[in-house]
Protein backbone atom coordinates (compact mmCIF):
# COMPACT_ATOMS: atom_id res chain seq x y z
CA UNK A 1 0.00 0.00 0.00
CA UNK A 2 1.39 3.43 -0.56
CA UNK A 3 2.47 5.86 2.02
CA UNK A 4 -0.01 8.12 1.33
CA UNK A 5 -2.99 5.95 1.65
CA UNK A 6 -1.54 4.48 4.78
CA UNK A 7 -1.39 7.91 6.47
CA UNK A 8 -4.76 8.89 5.28
CA UNK A 9 -6.17 5.82 6.53
CA UNK A 10 -4.33 5.91 10.11
CA UNK A 11 -4.61 9.81 9.93
CA UNK A 12 -8.67 9.41 9.39
CA UNK A 13 -9.12 7.00 12.52
CA UNK A 14 -6.57 8.59 14.95
CA UNK A 15 -8.82 11.68 14.52
CA UNK A 16 -10.97 10.16 16.83
CA UNK A 17 -8.81 8.93 19.61
CA UNK A 18 -5.60 10.46 19.86
CA UNK A 19 -5.61 13.41 17.23
CA UNK A 20 -2.53 15.07 18.96
CA UNK A 21 -0.35 12.30 19.48
CA UNK A 22 2.19 11.89 16.47
CA UNK A 23 3.86 8.87 18.07
CA UNK A 24 0.62 6.80 18.23
CA UNK A 25 -0.38 7.75 14.52
CA UNK A 26 3.38 6.26 13.74
CA UNK A 27 2.80 2.58 15.65
CA UNK A 28 -0.67 2.56 15.26
CA UNK A 29 -1.62 0.00 12.54
CA UNK A 30 -5.33 -0.61 12.56
CA UNK A 31 -7.97 -2.78 11.16
CA UNK A 32 -8.60 -1.23 7.93
CA UNK A 33 -4.60 -1.39 7.13
CA UNK A 34 -4.10 -4.57 7.99
CA UNK A 35 -7.30 -5.63 6.08
CA UNK A 36 -5.47 -3.88 2.64
CA UNK A 37 -2.20 -5.50 3.31
CA UNK A 38 -3.33 -8.65 4.74
CA UNK A 39 -6.32 -9.69 3.27
CA UNK A 40 -9.95 -9.26 4.89
CA UNK A 41 -9.87 -12.86 5.56
CA UNK A 42 -6.98 -12.48 8.25
CA UNK A 43 -9.39 -10.50 10.48
CA UNK A 44 -11.18 -11.52 13.42
CA UNK A 45 -14.26 -10.93 14.11
CA UNK A 46 -14.20 -7.55 16.58
CA UNK A 47 -11.67 -6.27 13.29
CA UNK A 48 -14.02 -6.76 10.91
CA UNK A 49 -17.13 -5.60 12.90
CA UNK A 50 -14.81 -2.45 13.25
CA UNK A 51 -14.41 -1.47 9.46
CA UNK A 52 -17.67 -2.16 9.50
CA UNK A 53 -18.64 0.71 12.24
CA UNK A 54 -15.95 3.00 11.10
CA UNK A 55 -15.47 5.57 13.85
CA UNK A 56 -15.72 4.64 17.99
CA UNK A 57 -16.15 7.43 20.76
CA UNK A 58 -14.30 9.93 21.84
CA UNK A 59 -11.56 8.20 23.85
CA UNK A 60 -12.38 5.11 22.91
CA UNK A 61 -11.23 2.86 19.52
CA UNK A 62 -13.11 1.79 17.11
CA UNK A 63 -11.60 -2.04 18.09
CA UNK A 64 -12.69 -1.77 21.24
CA UNK A 65 -16.14 -0.81 20.39
CA UNK A 66 -16.53 -3.78 18.18
CA UNK A 67 -15.02 -6.01 21.07
CA UNK A 68 -17.82 -4.89 23.78
CA UNK A 69 -20.42 -5.56 21.11
CA UNK A 70 -19.46 -9.11 20.66
CA UNK A 71 -19.19 -9.57 24.12
CA UNK A 72 -22.32 -8.17 25.25
CA UNK A 73 -24.39 -10.27 22.53
CA UNK A 74 -22.27 -13.26 23.22
CA UNK A 75 -20.55 -12.97 19.43
CA UNK A 76 -22.03 -12.85 15.77
CA UNK A 77 -25.04 -14.93 16.55
CA UNK A 78 -26.57 -12.73 19.17
CA UNK A 79 -25.90 -9.84 17.01
CA UNK A 80 -27.79 -11.70 14.01
CA UNK A 81 -30.74 -12.03 16.55
CA UNK A 82 -30.96 -8.62 17.03
CA UNK A 83 -32.66 -5.84 15.06
CA UNK A 84 -31.47 -2.61 14.18
CA UNK A 85 -33.08 -0.86 17.12
CA UNK A 86 -31.97 -2.82 19.82
CA UNK A 87 -28.42 -2.85 18.73
CA UNK A 88 -28.75 0.76 18.68
CA UNK A 89 -29.43 0.99 22.36
CA UNK A 90 -25.51 -0.34 23.01
CA UNK A 91 -23.25 2.52 23.63
CA UNK A 92 -21.38 4.65 20.63
CA UNK A 93 -23.86 2.83 18.30
CA UNK A 94 -26.98 4.84 17.22
CA UNK A 95 -29.16 4.14 14.80
CA UNK A 96 -27.58 4.37 11.79
CA UNK A 97 -24.84 2.04 12.73
CA UNK A 98 -26.66 -0.48 14.03
CA UNK A 99 -28.13 -0.52 10.34
CA UNK A 100 -24.69 -0.87 9.11
CA UNK A 101 -24.33 -4.21 11.54
CA UNK A 102 -27.77 -5.09 10.41
CA UNK A 103 -26.87 -5.05 6.85
CA UNK A 104 -23.40 -7.07 6.97
CA UNK A 105 -24.95 -9.58 8.46
CA UNK A 106 -28.05 -9.52 6.30
CA UNK A 107 -25.75 -9.99 3.04
CA UNK A 108 -23.58 -12.84 4.57
CA UNK A 109 -26.61 -14.53 5.50
CA UNK A 110 -27.49 -14.12 1.83
CA UNK A 111 -24.07 -14.85 0.61
CA UNK A 112 -24.27 -18.64 2.19
CA UNK A 113 -27.74 -18.91 1.39
CA UNK A 114 -26.89 -18.63 -2.07
CA UNK A 115 -24.03 -20.99 -2.03
CA UNK A 116 -25.47 -23.69 -1.03
CA UNK A 117 -28.50 -23.59 -2.74
CA UNK A 118 -28.94 -26.06 -5.71
CA UNK A 119 -28.33 -24.67 -9.29
CA UNK A 120 -30.70 -25.09 -11.45
CA UNK A 121 -29.59 -27.57 -14.01
CA UNK A 122 -28.80 -26.92 -17.76
CA UNK A 123 -28.10 -30.46 -19.75
CA UNK A 124 -30.42 -30.17 -22.82
CA UNK A 125 -30.88 -27.38 -25.50
CA UNK A 126 -34.91 -27.42 -24.88
CA UNK A 127 -34.09 -26.07 -20.59
CA UNK A 128 -31.87 -23.12 -22.28
CA UNK A 129 -34.87 -22.25 -24.31
CA UNK A 130 -37.26 -22.55 -21.97
CA UNK A 131 -35.20 -20.55 -19.77
CA UNK A 132 -34.73 -17.72 -21.95
CA UNK A 133 -37.76 -18.03 -23.29
CA UNK A 134 -39.87 -15.66 -21.47
CA UNK A 135 -36.65 -13.20 -21.18
CA UNK A 136 -35.52 -13.06 -24.78
CA UNK A 137 -39.04 -13.97 -26.55
CA UNK A 138 -41.10 -11.48 -26.70
CA UNK A 139 -37.48 -8.64 -27.46
CA UNK A 140 -37.74 -6.90 -30.78
CA UNK A 141 -34.25 -6.22 -30.88
CA UNK A 142 -31.39 -9.27 -30.61
CA UNK A 143 -29.45 -9.62 -27.07
CA UNK A 144 -26.50 -12.05 -26.36
CA UNK A 145 -26.34 -13.91 -22.99
CA UNK A 146 -24.07 -15.97 -21.29
CA UNK A 147 -24.55 -18.72 -19.43
CA UNK A 148 -22.51 -19.77 -16.76
CA UNK A 149 -21.71 -23.99 -15.85
CA UNK A 150 -19.88 -25.42 -13.37
CA UNK A 151 -18.77 -28.81 -12.84
CA UNK A 152 -22.16 -30.32 -13.17
CA UNK A 153 -23.68 -28.53 -15.52
CA UNK A 154 -25.43 -26.26 -12.74
CA UNK A 155 -26.04 -22.51 -13.59
CA UNK A 156 -23.61 -20.32 -12.13
CA UNK A 157 -24.74 -16.98 -13.85
CA UNK A 158 -26.54 -15.49 -16.93
CA UNK A 159 -25.17 -12.03 -18.00
CA UNK A 160 -25.94 -10.13 -20.87
CA UNK A 161 -23.17 -9.34 -23.07
CA UNK A 162 -24.33 -7.63 -25.82
CA UNK A 163 -27.45 -6.00 -27.13
CA UNK A 164 -28.39 -4.95 -31.17
CA UNK A 165 -31.25 -4.15 -33.79
CA UNK A 166 -33.28 -6.16 -34.84
CA UNK A 167 -31.11 -8.13 -37.42
CA UNK A 168 -27.84 -8.41 -35.28
CA UNK A 169 -26.11 -7.12 -32.12
CA UNK A 170 -21.68 -7.48 -32.51
CA UNK A 171 -20.06 -8.60 -29.58
CA UNK A 172 -16.25 -9.71 -29.34
CA UNK A 173 -15.07 -13.23 -28.00
CA UNK A 174 -13.15 -11.73 -25.57
CA UNK A 175 -16.39 -9.95 -24.14
CA UNK A 176 -17.95 -13.14 -23.45
CA UNK A 177 -15.30 -15.11 -22.36
CA UNK A 178 -14.74 -12.53 -19.45
CA UNK A 179 -18.44 -13.00 -18.78
CA UNK A 180 -17.92 -16.98 -18.37
CA UNK A 181 -14.55 -15.82 -16.17
CA UNK A 182 -16.28 -13.30 -13.93
CA UNK A 183 -18.77 -16.27 -12.98
CA UNK A 184 -16.09 -18.53 -12.49
CA UNK A 185 -17.41 -21.17 -14.77
CA UNK A 186 -15.62 -24.33 -15.63
CA UNK A 187 -18.28 -23.89 -19.18
CA UNK A 188 -20.96 -21.76 -20.79
CA UNK A 189 -23.60 -21.50 -23.42
CA UNK A 190 -24.38 -18.62 -25.81
CA UNK A 191 -27.70 -17.22 -25.99
CA UNK A 192 -29.41 -15.22 -28.37
CA UNK A 193 -32.60 -14.44 -29.82
CA UNK A 194 -33.65 -14.03 -33.72
CA UNK A 195 -36.65 -11.55 -33.27
CA UNK A 196 -36.99 -11.44 -37.47
CA UNK A 197 -39.22 -15.15 -36.19
CA UNK A 198 -36.36 -17.45 -38.43
CA UNK A 199 -34.20 -19.17 -35.31
CA UNK A 200 -31.68 -20.92 -38.15
CA UNK A 201 -28.47 -19.87 -37.53
CA UNK A 202 -26.94 -17.12 -39.67
CA UNK A 203 -23.21 -17.33 -41.44
CA UNK A 204 -21.99 -14.40 -38.89
CA UNK A 205 -23.79 -16.56 -36.06
CA UNK A 206 -21.89 -19.66 -36.80
CA UNK A 207 -18.43 -17.47 -37.60
CA UNK A 208 -18.69 -16.04 -34.51
CA UNK A 209 -19.47 -18.93 -32.29
CA UNK A 210 -16.65 -20.96 -33.77
CA UNK A 211 -14.42 -18.05 -32.71
CA UNK A 212 -15.47 -18.09 -29.52
CA UNK A 213 -15.18 -21.82 -28.69
CA UNK A 214 -12.09 -21.76 -30.26
CA UNK A 215 -10.86 -19.08 -27.65
CA UNK A 216 -12.61 -20.47 -25.12
CA UNK A 217 -10.94 -24.10 -25.58
CA UNK A 218 -7.51 -21.88 -25.22
CA UNK A 219 -8.34 -20.77 -21.97
CA UNK A 220 -9.98 -23.93 -20.54
CA UNK A 221 -13.57 -22.69 -20.36
CA UNK A 222 -15.39 -24.58 -23.48
CA UNK A 223 -17.84 -23.32 -24.86
CA UNK A 224 -20.99 -26.15 -25.09
CA UNK A 225 -23.75 -24.83 -26.97
CA UNK A 226 -25.26 -21.58 -28.40
CA UNK A 227 -28.69 -21.43 -28.60
CA UNK A 228 -30.80 -19.17 -30.97
CA UNK A 229 -34.44 -18.44 -29.74
CA UNK A 230 -37.15 -17.31 -32.40
CA UNK A 231 -40.35 -14.89 -30.70
CA UNK A 232 -42.83 -18.09 -31.20
CA UNK A 233 -40.76 -20.46 -28.60
CA UNK A 234 -39.02 -22.40 -31.47
CA UNK A 235 -34.88 -22.21 -31.10
CA UNK A 236 -31.57 -23.95 -32.69
CA UNK A 237 -29.11 -25.39 -31.27
CA UNK A 238 -25.64 -25.38 -33.04
CA UNK A 239 -24.39 -28.64 -30.84
CA UNK A 240 -27.36 -30.56 -31.79
CA UNK A 241 -27.28 -29.21 -36.16
CA UNK A 242 -23.40 -30.25 -35.00
CA UNK A 243 -22.08 -27.22 -35.57
CA UNK A 244 -19.68 -27.54 -32.48
CA UNK A 245 -17.56 -29.92 -33.00
CA UNK A 246 -16.53 -32.38 -30.48
CA UNK A 247 -13.81 -30.24 -29.63
CA UNK A 248 -15.44 -27.76 -28.93
CA UNK A 249 -17.83 -29.06 -26.04
CA UNK A 250 -16.28 -29.91 -22.86
CA UNK A 251 -15.45 -33.62 -21.75
CA UNK A 252 -18.26 -35.93 -21.08
CA UNK A 253 -20.85 -33.38 -23.01
CA UNK A 254 -21.40 -36.29 -24.92
CA UNK A 255 -23.36 -37.48 -21.74
CA UNK A 256 -26.01 -34.64 -21.62
CA UNK A 257 -28.59 -35.73 -23.21
CA UNK A 258 -30.47 -34.11 -26.21
CA UNK A 259 -33.87 -33.50 -26.75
Amino acid sequence: MSPWKRTALLSDHLSETCPDDPAALAAFIGPRERALEEGIWSLGDADLLAIVLGTGLVGTPVTLVSAALLSRFAGLEGLARLGPHALAEHPGLGLAKALRIAASLELGRRAFERAVRPRPPVRTSASIAAWCAAQLGPLDHEQMWVISLDGRNGMRGARRVAQGGLHGCSVAARDILRAALSDAASAFVLVHNHPSGDSAPSPEDVAMTNAVAAAGEVIGVPLVDHVILAPDGHYSSLLDLGMIGPGDAPRGAAERPRP
